[in-house]
């Protein structure tokens, strides 16, 4: 009997012990994750200018195990910023917006100084397009910025090109080069405001106008859209030989973009008279760069996101041909050795018009002399 007791007494005392194991190791996985979670947090939240800072050591992760967790923390914070500041710097400007807002300004197209960046190889190619197009019906509101003399564009539009005497180089030096004359003759022409696009760029300047009509132009107002996620960063140059890390949003170059000539005056220390090029030299970025870095990090104010604005970075087959007449630029290109245009039918044949921008013309202005009469679209 006294066997059969003892035998008992262990088994009880064994199962107990057993609980209480298994209680013990639940509490423990629960604070684990709870900490663990916190880490994380903490980690995702970090201010960037922790990533110069040494981690310290507690004792508890590994030094690989912190890295691996400061990279996963950094990419969520980044995910984070994206989300918000797209939330913060609302509203986005849609093609319902820009055509049913009440005007803030009345303005007209001679209001507005319009900047073509392009170089000597491409006025065939590119620019006589542009000049059959959309620059026809604006002639006296556009300018054309290049790096070589042409006497027979000068015969079509005169005084409107203008030789910056920049390399024809496709470096951040030559494109900040021009974006530096774009900025003084900007200046100098006293209009209400500047708008940038390249030579691969339709502009419906109907629509452009009201946009713009939307805002004051005496306001800090920076309008265009951006072809990256997430801020860009870069390493602004200081006195001394000291570095510290900058992270702002520009609007592509490629897609077009505006500045009010308020906010263009405030630019002024950093941009005229050469000193645009100084500034570049500073976060070592091309031109656009260059712009939002003196309007984001430097003067405070934010991007406009206007999805209006479009460049050969995206697939331009998303915007539909019912819309295409309520879009401020529009672009072509190439894309893994095909073609990147909006998917239209029109006057013209995609080998007649492999960018589509007389279709999309003779859609705006159906009353163009070589535009086919009658035409489905």
């Amino acid at each position: 009997m006294l066997k059969s007791y003892s035998r008992k007494t262990l088994l009880s005392i064994a199962g107990a012990t057993v609980t209480c194991l298994v209680v013990l190791l639940m509490v423990v996985q629960h604070q684990r994750i709870a900490v663990d979670g916190l880490h994380d947090r903490e980690v995702g939240m970090r201010s960037l200018q922790s990533l110069s800072e040494s981690p310290i050591n507690d004792g508890a992760p590994t030094e690989q195990v912190v890295q691996d967790d400061r990279k996963r923390g950094f990419s969520a914070y980044f995910s984070k910023l994206s989300r918000s500041r797209r939330e913060a710097e609302k509203p986005t400007v849609s093609a319902k917006a820009a055509t049913n807002t009440p005007p803030a300004e009345d303005i007209s197209a001679d209001d507005i100084f319009i900047a073509v960046k392009t170089t000597k190889k491409f006025h065939k190619s590119r620019l006589d397009l542009l000049l059959d197009t959309w620059i026809s019906r604006n002639l006296q509101q556009t300018y054309i910025f290049t790096d070589g003399e042409d006497e027979e564009l000068k015969k079509k539009i005169g005084s409107h090109v203008l030789n910056t005497n920049c390399s024809a180089a496709h470096s951040r030096q030559a494109l900040s080069c021009k974006m530096a004359v774009e900025y003084d003759k900007f200046i100098e022409s006293g209009k209400k405001w500047f708008c940038h696009v390249d030579d691969d760029n339709y502009v419906n300047v109907r629509t452009l106008i009201k946009l713009l009509s939307q805002y004051p132009h005496t306001q800090d107002m920076y309008i265009g859209k951006p072809s990256l996620d997430r801020p860009i960063e870069a390493t602004e140059r200081l006195a001394d030989n000291k570095m510290r890390p900058v992270h702002f949003w520009f609007a592509t170059g490629g897609a077009g973009f505006c500045v009010s000539h308020g906010l263009a005056l405030k630019m002024s220390p950093w941009a005229s008279g050469g000193h645009f090029m100084n500034t570049a030299e500073k976060i070592r970025l091309p031109d656009d760069c260059t712009i939002g870095y003196i309007i984001e990090s430097i003067l405070g104010v934010p991007l406009t996101r206007s999805n209006l604005f479009h460049s050969h970075l995206e697939n331009l087959q998303q915007v539909s041909r019912s819309q295409v007449h309520k879009q401020i630029t529009l672009s072509y290109g190439m894309f893994e050795n095909k073609r990147n245009i909006i998917s239209m039918k029109g006057a013209f044949s995609v080998e007649e018009d492999p960018s589509r921008f007389k279709s999309v013309h003779c859609l705006l202005y159906p009353d163009t002399p070589w535009c086919p009469p009658h035409v489905a679209y």
